[in-house]
């Protein structure tokens, strides 16, 4: 799973670690070897550095979409009388080594309190509930921080390695666990849906190890196959075989010490100089049964919450509506629950959504019909009692619409993505339509930029089907221009050549990394000495001559 990793860096090495592509702390993996130059980082720097590296880099990998939202949760401001980091502080169960690895992650949150109140306001609408939750099923409460370590309790948070959600599920993970995924919805943003996946998978990752916590916790990072294989790869050498002793990759050795550092902290704030933004020990959200598909626009009506407000706290529901087959629940401030239960029950049925009636033209198909109108084949089909995919010209369907312009969606799949295709980037802006038969990396040869960066443009992941019909945003240097088709001219700015280590990832090839690095695969062999033939291993290290004018 990707996860939001807050790396300790200064503007002087932020290069060097963007263009390492696999660092996710400025800390080496080897505790004893660890540098004064390196330690000292966390004191270099400054507070808008650090802001600037949460935001671009690669490494975290880990995109947050849309803005904060301050939700009305109470009728009156809240005055704490019972703290939920006291419950968790009470509940917490885990050994807390005071070694390196957990030192400088705990240092490092200490320095930046302001971080953590951001991520603590983000949580309060869904702390206690996390905590409820995780007391039925007696998970230690210490899983309640690990959302902050994922995605900095973000449920619209994604990742550029398919991961999506507060719980950062991957599709295939997210299914296995529960997590329903289709046009409408995505149970991997739904707060409820997603941590009830993730309990689910906790628990299996626990009894998978025998019980041991911190290797579920790397395994849930890093999948449970990687960690077994560490685990025998010490037993055949007669090695410890516990978390700390294990030869497992960077961002895995650096995301269990991360959880630790933070519960260290909850539990022992006034030693750090900090005080926890205050959550209440009680339940501020409550679930409620709509029955079926309601407009988003007219649930948030009902309710007495702006459309944002009702999406933020609803981040599974896709489009303008919830799904029509399901879940049929919305998330409401529990002070708003009574009010929003009584008019939805005085609601007509036939008001829950708008309506348009359509003559179909020649040439129409239910595909076309559905994307001009925003909604789903299925649901077409199921309104209008279709079997089968043919209509005739001059009939007429009934068609469910949104109740507002889609531009009031804000928070929906289409705004975000319309929101992520509009940041203005260094270059000129092509609109790329897809063809038949394209993919990311004919797209990325043809005009020359990496399928990363074409997939950081549009809100996607580079593993991400592409479909015909689909609009890309492109952006291109400058020192490039488009003739009858891209050509190469004379850049206009000098290149800026740096000699990198690229440390191998599982599932990178000779291909993806010349791609992502911009150079060609015969370079990598030359400065290798290697042949594409021979399959690269995890962990091998490479030497690569970059441009980071490419590349930044």
């Amino acid at each position: 799973m990707k996860y939001f990793s807050p790396s300790i860096v200064s503007a002087g090495v932020f290069a060097a670690i963007f263009l390492s592509g696999c660092q996710t702390t400025a800390f080496k993996q080897d505790d004893d070897n660890q540098t004064n130059q390196e330690i000292a980082l966390v004191d270099i720097a400054s507070p808008s550095e650090i802001s600037q590296i949460l935001l671009t880099d690669p490494a975290i990998d880990v995109v947050h979409p849309v803005a904060d939202v301050d939700f009305t949760l109470t009728d009156q401001q809240l005055i704490v009388e019972d703290d939920i980091w006291q419950r968790i502080r009470n509940g917490l169960s885990f050994d807390i080594p005071h070694n390196r690895r957990v030192l400088a992650q705990r240092n490092w949150y200490a320095k930046h309190p302001k971080y953590l109140d951001r991520v603590a306001k983000r949580a309060e609408p869904f702390m206690h509930y996390i905590v409820e939750q995780l007391d039925a099923n007696d998970i230690p409460l210490e899983i309640a921080l690990l959302p902050i370590v994922e995605s900095a309790f973000d449920p619209f948070a994604y990742s550029h390695g398919r991961a999506s959600g507060m719980w950062q599920f991957v599709p295939d993970t997210g299914k296995r666990f529960g997590m329903k995924q289709n046009w409408w919805y995505d149970g991997r943003r739904d707060v409820i849906a997603s941590t009830d996946g993730a309990i689910k998978y906790l628990k299996y990752l626990h009894k998978f190890f025998d019980g041991d916590w911190l290797l579920a916790l790397a395994a849930y990072n890093s999948g449970e196959g990687r960690v077994r294989r560490a685990v025998k790869n010490n037993a055949r050498k007669n090695k410890p075989t516990d978390f700390w002793s294990l030869d497992l990759p960077k961002e895995t050795r650096a995301y269990v010490p991360k959880l630790l550092a933070l519960a260290d902290i909850v539990k022992q704030p006034e030693t750090f100089g900090i005080k926890l933004y205050e959550i209440e020990n009680g339940p501020v959200i409550s679930l409620v049964d709509i029955k079926s598909q309601l407009d988003l626009a007219k649930a948030a009506e009902l309710a007495d919450l702006s459309l944002t407000e009702l999406q933020r706290l609803n981040p599974g529901f896709n489009r303008w509506a919830t799904d029509p087959n399901g879940p049929h629940y919305l998330v409401i401030p529990k002070v708003k629950q009574q009010n929003f239960e009584q008019a939805l029950n005085k609601l007509p049925k036939d008001q829950r959504l708008a309506w348009q009636r359509y003559q179909i033209k020649q040439g129409d198909s239910l595909g076309k019909i559905a994307q001009k109108f925003h909604t789903s084949i299925s649901l077409i089909k199921q309104v209008n009692k279709i079997k089968g995919t043919n209509i005739r010209a001059g009939k007429h369907l009934l068609i469910p619409v949104a109740t507002q312009s889609l531009d009031n969606y804000i928070l929906s799949a289409g705004q975000r993505l319309a929101k992520t295709q509009a940041k203005t980037q260094a270059g000129t802006k092509i609109s790329h339509t897809v063809k038949r038969g394209d993919t990311l990396w004919d797209i990325s040869r043809k005009y020359k930029v990496s399928t990363r960066q074409i997939a950081k443009w549009n809100g996607m992941a580079p593993r991400d089907t592409i479909k015909p019909g689909q609009k890309l945003v492109i952006w291109q240097k400058n020192s490039t221009v488009k003739t009858s088709q891209i050509a190469k001219t004379k850049p206009t700015e000098q290149a800026i050549m740096r000699n990198i280590t690229y440390v191998v990832r599982r599932g990178d090839s000779f291909a993806r990394i010349a791609n992502k690095f911009n150079v060609s695969i015969r370079d990598i062999e030359r400065w290798n000495s290697l042949s594409r033939k021979k399959y690269l291993q995890p962990g091998q290290r490479l030497k690569l001559n970059v441009d980071i004018t490419n590349n930044i």
